[in-house]
């Protein structure tokens, strides 16, 4: 068996099984969904660059959230591709536990900023007197370096870990990347340091992070619900909206995989659970803030008019 642990030194990707036609197919939509993605998330941090109306902390969290999501999607999607053009779906080893590190130290942040980005918004709504006080350039860019730092480090302990595993049996690891629980299902060690770890370090992030989510839209609803004016009830859950329908979005399918315990035949459905949060919410994302965000859309509108302005100037 120990010679057998030395020889594994890459993995084969299963994927979904899939006809050569059918590969294509899905190669097409996965690189249009990443060119959008990557496209979309682009113009948003650029909207909040150059338009003055967007520099606000919502703004700044947004094109943090846009810059991540840009990385976050860019780990996966590009081996994917690469993936259904190659006739051998292999992965080094030191590759995939790469992967599984830069995967989850970005699912990490995603979590911290979707809750910053919620005291954001209880701050606004509940404290709108304080806000501008409370969640000046320095206190915005400490909440979101610290939760750079610290989305580093979460996974940290599980990567390193792993990177010591020895792995048995067939190097087969029966998803589209390299996720947690497939790659563990490989190793010789069970209850190691780095199951035990990513377990508690991932039910922690993601419960801690939804329940202060969702506190502190329970006092923003309470707050809204006491407001006098109509017109001003309907301003304050349009602000919430957006970030609301993504939480919603994030949190029912990574509660799912990662809080949630599965069987084993549930593992395509997994697969498909995976591709929806590592490939299609990125793109989601910022369509839902730029379709539901007024803001957001009357920059989108401003730029458009300067560019054609400009356009036409350089033309005469």
């Amino acid at each position: 068996m120990a010679e057998n642990n030395t020889v594994v030194l890459e993995f084969m990707l299963v994927g979904f099984p899939m006809t050569r036609k059918q590969e294509v197919v899905v190669f097409t939509i996965f690189l249009l969904i990443y060119v959008l993605t990557i496209s979309a998330n682009i113009l948003i941090i650029t909207l909040v660059r150059v338009s003055r109306c967007l520099h606000k902390p919502m703004y700044f969290f947004l094109s943090n959230f846009s810059f991540l999501e840009i990385w976050y999607t860019s780990v996966t999607v590009p081996k994917m591709l690469a993936d259904l053009v190659s006739t051998k779906s292999t992965i080094s080893r030191n590759g995939c536990i790469l992967q599984f590190y830069f995967f989850f130290f970005l699912g990490a942040m995603e979590n911290y900023l979707l809750a910053v980005m919620s005291l954001d918004r209880f701050i606004a709504i509940c404290y709108p007197l304080r806000y501008p006080a409370i969640m000046n350039e320095r206190a915005c860019a400490q909440l979101a370096g610290g939760a750079w730092i610290i989305s580093c480090m979460s996974p940290l302990l599980p990567a390193v870990s792993m990177s010591q595993l020895s792995f048995c049996g067939p190097r087969v690891i029966d998803h589209i990347f390299c996720d947690f629980s497939p790659l563990m299902k490989l190793s010789c060690t069970r209850n190691s340091i780095s199951e035990i770890s990513f377990m508690l370090i991932a039910r922690a992030v993601i419960l801690g992070c939804f329940a202060l989510i969702m506190v502190s839209y329970i006092f923003i609803i309470l707050t809204i619900m006491r407001m006098p004016s109509t017109a001003g009830r309907q301003n304050a859950f349009a602000t919430c909206a957006s970030h609301l329908t993504v939480v919603f979005i994030y949190y029912g399918t990574v509660i799912f995989i990662y809080v949630c315990p599965t069987v084993q035949e549930s593992i395509h459905l997994n697969k498909v659970v995976s591709v929806f949060y590592a490939v299609v919410t990125p793109l989601l994302n910022p369509i839902i803030y730029s379709l539901r965000n007024q803001e957001v859309k009357a920059a989108l509108k401003r730029a458009i008019i300067k560019f054609r302005g400009l356009e036409r100037v350089a033309v005469k």
